[in-house]
């Protein structure tokens, strides 16, 4: 038994005690005080005695003669018996009923400590809210709430650990191109300039996945950094541009679809890393002379766009872990990248209280829609 239950327990039973003591202590008082009536000589009346006590305390009309054989004898008026077998039928019903009581809410407490204990060892396994029975309470939510704590840190580490296997991929790659790189030029002087190309474009690539594991990171943390209002239509418009330069060298054209624009809330430089990473993406899987279509504008109290664009489309099952850090299997993520930047574009969205969900459009291809609270 833990402290808590001794400490409910002592308190249950004190509590009825005192109330066993208390309601004795009234019946002794008001006792006396009727025999002090009676020795005195005044008659004691319905109005001076309580009504429960006045007819056991006038003398009968045959006190004072002895009873016959076989019968016990009738206390005198002054006397005052204590039931001692009532009272510790009491006590007793007291003690079982003081410790239920303590064992129905001590029980409970202490599978939440076994539970935390295990979670503490590195079991995130454990669930207790089966363990409770048919209670309905708020310790049976507090169990349910451990439950999905535990579920959500095994998730967080499943998560952290399949980041590190997949950076630890990542890396392996251009380090590789690397060493290879820097074999070639000790070996062949002479292509000495093709070997530094080779070098700088390999280091470009490990700075920028360092770059958006960073910047992965900080969104997973929570920060955003600081918030002002944005003008979409600048935004867009800006980064639409950039899109149509990069396309030409595929032969994709971007095409612009501008409703009513208005101002968000958000970090600018966040929100435009974010739209971008998207039309990026539609631009990677678009095939040669396909096309992009963007459309944007108001949507009622909330400001909505959507990106598609005519590539393989993706999986049904997929369409959730498309934003997730280095998915690239299958459909669109058959594409070149490290696969982080629709991870990014979800963490920034919903940072700022949005959503992005992608579909596959009815004529082919991924339909990206992002729907943003003004």
């Amino acid at each position: 038994m833990g402290r808590l239950f001794w400490k409910f327990f002592l308190f249950v039973w004190l509590a009825q005690l005192a109330g066993i003591l208390g309601v004795g202590l009234v019946f002794w008082l008001e006792h006396r005080r009727t025999d002090q009536m009676v020795d005195s000589g005044r008659p004691v009346s319905m109005q001076e005695s309580p009504p429960h006590l006045g007819a056991l305390h006038r003398p009968p009309p045959d006190f004072g003669r002895l009873p016959p054989p076989g019968e016990h004898p009738v206390p005198p008026p002054g006397e005052f018996r204590i039931p001692f077998v009532p009272a510790l039928a009491t006590l007793l019903a007291s003690l079982v009923c003081a410790f239920a009581l303590a064992w129905y809410f001590a029980k409970p407490i202490r599978f939440l400590r076994e539970a935390f204990d295990a979670a503490a060892e590195g079991d995130l396994d454990i669930r207790i809210g089966r363990r409770m029975g048919g209670r309905d309470d708020e310790l049976v939510d507090l169990a349910r709430d451990f439950d999905h704590m535990t579920e959500r840190l095994r998730a967080l580490m499943e998560g952290q650990k399949n980041l590190l296997h997949d950076v630890s991929h990542e890396i392996r790659s251009p380090l590789a191109r690397l060493q290879a790189a820097i074999g070639l030029a000790r070996q062949q002087p002479s292509r000495m300039g093709d070997s530094l190309d080779r070098i700088e474009r390999e280091g470009e690539r490990i700075n920028q996945l360092v770059g958006e594991l960073l910047t992965l990171s900080r969104l997973e943390a929570g920060v955003v950094g600081a918030l002002e209002n944005v003008d979409m239509g600048e935004l867009l418009v800006g980064i639409v541009e950039d899109a149509r330069f990069e396309g030409v060298a595929r032969g994709v054209e971007i095409d612009f679809v501008a409703g009513e624009m208005v101002e968000v809330r958000a970090n600018a430089e966040l929100l435009h890393r974010a739209i971008e990473n998207i039309i990026r993406n539609a631009l990677r899987f678009s095939p040669e002379g396909g096309r992009v279509l963007v459309k944007a504008g108001l949507e009622g109290d909330c400001f909505g766009f959507s990106i598609a664009d005519q590539g393989p489309g993706v999986p049904e099952a997929d369409l959730e872990a498309i934003f997730a850090p280095f998915f690239r299997e299958g459909g669109q993520g058959s594409g070149g990248g490290y696969g982080l930047g629709l991870a990014i574009a979800k963490r920034v969205l919903v940072a700022i209280n949005g959503s992005i969900v992608a579909s596959n459009g009815e004529a082919g291809g991924l339909v990206v829609k992002v729907v943003l609270r003004v």
